[in-house]
């Protein structure tokens, strides 16, 4: 069994903790780290888990104990030292999204992956959505033809408050605002649809709502890629998307398809229609089965630190974009 170091015990490591008890025959977490000594020992006891706590824990659970990989569920501002410290150990790496918050940062992660030879995933979740995989298959397929234009979206109506935002206020310690936080998801949907590496954005952020937050709380954002396709990405925690908004879709030479999340509907010009229904899928439990699969197959996970430098470029250059009102190119890293 794959023996895993959580590294970040509280919000999103709760679902990744139903994918550990899903696929409890291959992979499992046997300790725990966190700075809050309560929720490192409650994790702990839930768990199974050897517990660590404190600002240097997860330093401590590396050098204490015998893993084979890590699951980093910490805020963003934090990503790139526990990656950086948990390859240098040698450890395995899942690491939730956003992958880092800088270009000296990614350069930083690359360099460390690479030297020590370890496998990182990123926790792209909604790449493991049913109705995603039949699109990337079916515009691998050449279904529609060559791809012009793939739209994303990700909007909801967030109840954050000012006690209840924690970390996620500050600019400093998420990145920016909801583009680099939910809004990272839709940019790696876009990023796994479009077939392509991104060479420029632009974006216009605003503010509807939650005033209280120093980054923006909604995001509109164009991105061009090296092949050719344009995309299209609104995203935001400051209202509910109109009914007919789809989830994704993409328009090419010989028609379009579109997705609200749980069905898929491709449309021809020739008049050719299919529509695919899927059943839900837990897509935290199937990225925790995917990065127990690809350790123990030695294969590459469906996206790396490749990937995950990637969608950053996008987000940086969209912000970018943004402050200067020009269309600014993704950096290089």
């Amino acid at each position: 069994m794959i023996k895993v170091g959580l590294i970040g015990a509280g919000g999103i490591a709760s679902a990744h903790i139903k994918g550990y008890r899903q696929h409890a025959d291959k992979i499992g977490v046997t300790a725990v780290a966190d700075a809050v000594e309560e929720t490192a020992t409650k994790r702990g006891e839930e768990l199974g888990a050897t517990p660590y706590a404190g600002d240097q824990a997860y330093r401590e659970m590396l050098a204490n104990e015998d893993l084979d990989a890590v699951d980093i569920c910490l805020p963003h501002h934090l990503h790139r030292d526990a990656i950086v410290a948990a390859a240098e150990a040698g450890k395995h790496i899942l690491c939730e999204k956003p992958l880092c918050l800088s270009a000296e940062e990614a350069a930083d992660v690359r360099k460390a992956v690479v030297k020590s030879g370890v496998t990182l995933m990123c926790a792209h979740n909604q790449l493991f959505m049913p109705a995603v995989a039949k699109a990337r298959e079916l515009l691998q397929a050449g279904t529609i033809g060559t791809v012009y234009e793939v739209r994303t979206t990700d909007s909801f109506y967030n109840d954050f408050d000012p006690s209840s935002m924690g970390w996620r206020a500050s600019s400093k310690t998420s990145g920016g605002g909801e583009l680099i936080d939910t809004g990272y998801h839709p940019t790696y949907l876009m990023l796994h649809l479009a077939g392509g590496l991104p060479v420029e954005a632009t974006a216009m952020l605003s503010t509807h709502r939650l005033k209280f937050m120093e980054g923006e709380d909604s995001a509109q954002v164009l991105i061009k890629f090296d092949n050719g396709v344009v995309g299209q990405l609104v995203t935001s925690w400051a209202y509910q998307p109109a009914a007919s908004t789809e989830r994704f879709s993409a328009v090419g030479e010989l028609g379009s398809l579109t997705s609200d999340g749980t069905t898929l509907s491709y449309r021809l010009r020739s008049g050719e229609t299919e529509t695919f229904d899927f059943e839900p899928v837990d897509t935290f439990v199937a990225e925790i089965g995917h990065f127990a699969d690809s350790l123990l197959g030695k294969t590459r996970p469906l996206h790396t630190e490749e990937e995950g430098i990637a969608v950053l470029g996008i987000l940086l250059a969209a912000y970018e974009g943004s402050r200067s009102k020009t269309i600014a190119p993704v950096l290089k890293v």
